[in-house]
Formats: C-alpha cells, structure tokens, sequence
C-alpha cells in the first residue's frame, strides 16, 4: 500500500521517493543496499543478502514505474493503496508494486531472522523505467553495473497466476518472451483537391486492402519448444497445434485466447495515418503494425511472413521501425525444479507449466547481459486468476486480492532455501 501511494508514472517517472523508502526499509532489515542509475531522480535499487562463500546468485526483480491513471474512471483512488472486498486497490498493485512489496518483505524477514545463503546471495532488483522500455533501468544496470546485476537464477513478471484448466489448477512459468518487429506499411499517390476526387490519387485508399488483409489472415504456426512444452504438460500432442488449440477452446476459450498467440507470428495493425486538411487528397499514407514473433526468429524469417499476408497487393512499401529478437532461458533447470516442489507442495493438486510470454518484460535485459543467467516470469496467485487479473493490467480498477500478497511473500520467502543451499 505505501509503494502505490507513490506517484511514479512513466513518463516522467520521478521513482526516487519510491526507491529510498525501500532502500530504508531493506537496510533496517539488514540487507547492503545500493542505488545507482543514470538520472538523480531515477535511480535503480539494488539490496544484498550474502552468504559467507561465493556461490549462485538469486535475484528478484521489478520495477517501480506505473503507466498514468485516470482517477476519475476509478471506483477507488488509485493513488490509495486501500483494502476494498479483500482487494487492495491501485495503479500497480498487479503491475507490479505487488510483487516489489512480496519480494522485499521476503527478504526483510529472511536477514531480521538472521538466515544467509550457504554460498552465494540473495539480491532484491528494484528498477525504474520498464514502462518505457527499460533504457534507464533494467537495461543501463545490466550494461553499466554488472557488478550490481549479475544474478544466476532471477524471478520477474510474466506468469505464475492461476490458470484454471477443466479441473487443473496450472500456474505457469514465464521461459521465453516474444520479439518485437513492428512495421510500416506506406502507400504513395498524387495531392488534390477533395472537391474532385478523380484529379488525383489517393494513397490512403491504398492502404485499405492492407488492413483488411492483416485483419482477416494469420500467419502460419511456428511452433517453438515452450508451446510445445506447453501443450505436453496439459496432455496435447504439440505436433497437432491447430487440433490441440481447438480442443483447448472447447474447455477453455480464455485460455485458448490467450495460448494462441504464442504458436507463431501475430499481427495487429494498430494506427494510420495520412492527409493533414480535410480537403486534400493525401499523396502519402502510413499503416503501423505491432508484430510479435517466437523467440529466435529474425527480420528476414519475420519479413517473409508479412510479405505472404500482403501478397498480390501493388504500390506498398513494407519497413520495419523497430526489431527485437524474442528471448529465452531454458525450460529444465534448478530454478524450474524449485518452483515446481514448491507448487506442488501444497496438496491441491496445483501444477507448474511453461508458458511463453506475448510481450516483453525486463528479464530480456538480463539474458542479453549475461548469456548463463535462468530467468523466468513468476509471480504465485492462487485466488485471483488469471483471466480476472488481465484485463485490470494497465486499465482501470487495478487491485489485487490480499490472500495473493500473503501467497507470494511465502513463495519468495522460502525459494532461497531450497535453491541456495
């Protein structure tokens, strides 16, 4: 509660308030604690717990930075931080002040009980700018602080919240993030006056059969182990992802919704734009697409793609504006293994599965800076699903069922026991 009451939307930001008070309250705890970045006022967190010998290094990650709120859309104060209906309420409170919250108190109590790691160190990230890419947060720490944020295993947002499947109760854990290849698609005409239409050549009217090819066409799958690793832990043959996607439909539809963007190429034509006065034919249009690609797929794979959906139509220019290749870690490792055991110990039948996430977050920054390093999206809530806690991302009425807190706090509490041993 008292991190959201922080105002720190992104742009512009301002999260040094936010970062101090919790760098006071982990340096009470008894954590060795660090800010550094490269603004005053936006300074990255980094807190230590180390044990007496070197060893792996785990690390908790998130970001302090919100997108803006409009209070007056709110039933509650989304600068509040107040419980309504077991839910506390506010811009961040799932993305993600949340997991920040369970993942410092974990630490605070670990170091005020006096535990260390046997070898290695427990490191709590606390980093500013996500919502804008990560440029003076993740990414300038990675680069310019290795020191800082080298971590072997490291836990970030992305998954972990339940997924009701039929009778199964699965959370997943976040290997891989898509890349990002988004795209312009340009058309050229001749300027004239609105008046008489056939004296000139319209390029926005160019463009209509672009969006409309986007919009009705898929791309075919291109199926990656973390789908498929997916669709074999519910019991799918990840050979039959058309079929298998159809049958998780039929239990399912949210899920499926949710699955199928993960089996290939998405495309999403998102703002256009052309003429400047209503009555001047435009000579120049532009369509911008956000295209997400699996992880390992480049711009010319990514390129052959669009070029099949805008096949067979004439006077198009097709550019990318931006290129991010996805990015992974592997699905087996002593991090799954810990959090699978932790997952399954609480008798409910629960299961931990891979999940690959559409979007990004900035766990990318750590797999570029350091190739070895295991990081996945995993943030435990048992009460509010999945599918009530997505749509509350970046919208109004963000909250978070308490219980969940609870939930995650014992998660990030008792993994470095398991894990740093």
């Amino acid at each position: 509660a008292r991190l959201i009451r922080f105002d720190t939307v992104n742009p512009p930001g301002n999260e040094r308030a936010c970062q101090e008070w919790l760098r006071d309250y982990l340096t009470d705890a008894g954590l060795e604690c660090e800010l550094d970045g490269t603004e005053p006022e936006r300074p990255n967190l980094v807190a230590t717990l180390a044990g007496e010998e070197a060893g792996p290094v785990l690390g908790y990650l998130s970001h302090v930075d919100t997108v803006l709120a409009d209070a007056a859309s709110w039933t509650h104060d989304p600068w509040s931080g107040e419980i309504h209906d077991g839910f506390l309420w506010g811009r961040g409170a799932l993305d993600m002040k949340s997991q920040t919250a369970a993942e410092a108190v974990a630490a605070a109590r670990l170091a005020r009980d006096g535990w260390r790691p046997a070898k290695g160190a427990l490191k709590v990230f606390s980093v500013v700018d996500e919502e804008t890419g990560g440029i003076k947060g993740a990414k300038w720490l990675c680069e310019n602080r290795p020191d800082l944020a080298r971590a072997d295993f490291l836990l970030n947002e992305g998954a972990g919240t339940l997924m009701p499947y039929g009778d199964r109760r699965l959370h997943g854990v976040c290997c891989a993030e898509k890349g990002t290849f988004r795209f312009a698609v340009r058309a050229r005409g001749r300027a004239g006056h609105a008046s008489v239409p056939a004296t000139a050549d319209n390029a926005l009217l160019k463009l209509a059969p672009a969006i409309e090819r986007l919009g009705s066409r898929k791309p075919p799958y291109d199926v990656t182990d973390e789908p498929r690793a997916f669709l074999r832990s519910i019991g799918e043959d990840p050979g039959d992802p058309e079929g298998a996607l159809e049958r998780i439909a039929g239990v399912d539809p949210r899920l499926a919704a949710l699955f199928e963007p993960t089996l290939g190429v998405t495309v999403a034509p998102t703002i256009i734009s052309a003429g400047e006065k209503i009555n001047v034919i435009p000579a120049r249009a532009e369509l911008l697409v956000d295209c997400r690609v699996p992880p390992g797929m480049g711009a010319e794979a990514t390129m052959a793609r669009i070029d099949d959906l805008l096949d067979g139509i004439d006077g198009l220019e097709v550019e990318f504006i931006e290129q991010v290749v996805g990015n992974r870690s592997p699905i087996e490792s002593p991090l799954m293994d810990a959090i699978r055991d932790w997952v399954g110990a609480d008798g409910d039948g629960a299961e931990a599965v891979p999940v690959m996430l559409p979007a990004f977050t900035d766990s990318r920054h750590w797999r570029d800076a350091f190739p070895d390093c295991v990081a996945y999206g995993f943030f435990p809530q048992r009460h509010q699903t999945l599918y009530d806690a997505w749509p509350l991302i970046h919208s109004d009425d963000e909250r978070i069922d308490v219980r969940d807190l609870g939930i995650a706090a014992s998660f990030f509490h008792e993994l470095p026991r398991r894990l740093l041993r």
